[in-house]
């Protein structure tokens, strides 16, 4: 095997290192360019409770519609 220093490759090495390098730089620039980034409009929650009955009364609505829909077996096999 040759040294690559000595036998003048180096060169040939520098050049792939560079142009993968240019490379890089050249699609980063491209996708800065045309990437169109849209704003996001940030969620707000609203965190006051107007009526908090008509809530629990909901969430107890939720529970027994959903307690219903699955049954265990009366027997264990």
């Amino acid at each position: 095997m040759e040294n690559p220093f000595e036998s003048g490759h180096i060169k040939n090495y520098l050049l792939l290192y560079a142009s993968v390098v240019v490379i890089m730089v050249l699609f980063f620039v491209a996708s800065t360019l045309f990437n169109d980034v849209k704003d996001m409009e940030q969620k707000v929650f609203d965190t006051n409770i107007s009526n908090p009955a008509k809530i629990e009364k909901s969430m107890k609505n939720i529970l027994e519609v959903n307690s219903s829909r699955f049954k265990l077996m009366e027997k264990a096999y």
